[in-house]
């Protein structure tokens, strides 16, 4: 799904390859274990962009937190997430 250099930016960081997105992912699960990803909007394309709006928080339950994701894609795969946050998790 991501390119091998892959590279994804959140306010707390930037990552680059693999290791380091199954790392941060994992570090972000394990803080907020019960949380879940909905989306707010149905995803936008352009070109090779795209977006979502998404909120998250404990199933059934209205979102801890919201944010936007902006990806760009190379040859099929995401070589770039951009995570913006509406606000810190709770």
């Amino acid at each position: 799904m991501y390119t091998e250099d892959c590279t994804v930016l959140l306010p707390i960081g930037r990552y680059v390859g693999h290791q380091a997105l199954d790392q941060v992912a994992g570090e972000l699960r394990a803080g907020h274990p019960s949380f879940v990803y909905t989306p707010h909007s149905t995803p936008q394309a352009v070109q090779d962009g795209g977006r979502i709006a998404w909120g998250s928080g404990p199933a059934g339950e209205p979102p801890r937190y919201t944010g936007l994701d902006v990806i760009i894609v190379r040859d099929g795969k995401i070589a770039a997430l951009y995570v913006f946050l509406d606000s810190l998790p709770v």
